[in-house]
């Protein structure tokens, strides 16, 4: 049975406050946001929706769904696992256990995909994307919706995986630009690519015991585990960018807050040109590495 957090004959009001307090004693960051999306999802309310029945007293049935929600976030499952959609890039995406689930920080590898197609030419030209790894399909598909003549792959190991990204992209009427290949990376692309996106695991094994819960227990562990230093995903991917992208074709890729030195090295190695940035994240970080093949 889940712990009592809201009572029974309460408001909408009290409900939150109550939800916000149990949360804020957990030590959360977002407290007050985190309580009004789960007791709107609950009521099946948006944030308006919320306001104007703040004093309408709950049901018994609507104070226990309340609480099961509420007790998984103070046993620190994300908001988004809780709900089974987040946003990314201002568009909404369903997301499952077998998904990543996207962050801003990701945001910046988009920022500079689009900074690369904005250097070369009209984004309402034809360009030819892949994703490498996409998950849920954030990044193929945010790039799709702005892009408006590309066509994109989107690859991934996990079929669940690809069937979450699949979904996405019909409700969000792109699936057809957009296709889902079940292999590792670009192995089983053509190339010939125009721009390659990838957020690739890159947690080093060892430090994964020591990520935030809502990381380490709640994210896919083939979607972080990236090998003993971290950059086992970046050797495949820089060892096949040549073949991948056609001539003047960019790659952009996310590193982890430390690792965009070592990146461009591997770059730089596989003969690829570096173009731009690193690009830095909301925090600062350096986030997005970029580089391109020679023409």
């Amino acid at each position: 049975m889940a712990r009592v957090i809201v009572a029974a004959g309460c408001t909408v009001a009290a409900a939150r406050r109550a939800v916000a307090a149990a949360l804020r004693a957990g030590s959360l960051d977002t407290p007050d946001l985190d309580a009004r999306l789960l007791v709107g999802h609950a009521l099946g309310l948006d944030h308006a929706g919320l306001a104007r029945v703040a004093d309408r007293i709950l049901t018994d049935a609507e104070a226990d769904h309340v609480n099961v929600l509420a007790a998984r976030r103070v046993a620190r499952e994300p908001v988004a696992r809780i709900l089974g959609r987040t946003e990314f890039w201002s568009l909404p995406l369903v997301v499952t256990p077998d998904v990543l689930d996207p962050r801003p920080d990701t945001e910046t590898v988009v920022t500079a995909a689009l900074a690369a197609i904005d250097a070369r030419g009209d984004r309402r030209a034809v360009h030819r994307i892949a994703d490498l790894g996409t998950g849920s399909g954030a990044l193929l598909l945010a790039l799709l919706r702005e892009l408006p003549g590309a066509f994109g792959i989107g690859t991934d190991t996990s079929v669940a995986a690809l069937t979450v990204a699949r979904e996405n992209a019909g409700r969000l009427g792109l699936s057809e630009r957009a296709r889902f290949v079940g292999c590792d990376y670009g192995s089983a692309l053509a190339g010939g690519l125009d721009l390659v996106v990838s957020n690739p695991p890159y947690i080093r094994t060892a430090d994964i015991a020591a990520l935030d819960p809502e990381v380490r227990d709640f994210d896919p562990r083939a979607a972080l585990d990236g090998g003993e230093d971290g950059l086992a995903a970046y050797r495949t991917i820089a060892g096949d960018a040549i073949r991948l992208l056609a001539p003047g074709g960019t790659l952009v890729v996310e590193v982890g807050h430390d690792q965009a030195v070592a990146v461009a090295a591997l770059f730089d190695t596989a003969g690829l040109v570096r173009s731009g940035g690193p690009y830095q994240d909301f925090s600062g970080h350096f986030r997005a590495v970029m580089a391109h093949r020679q023409t």
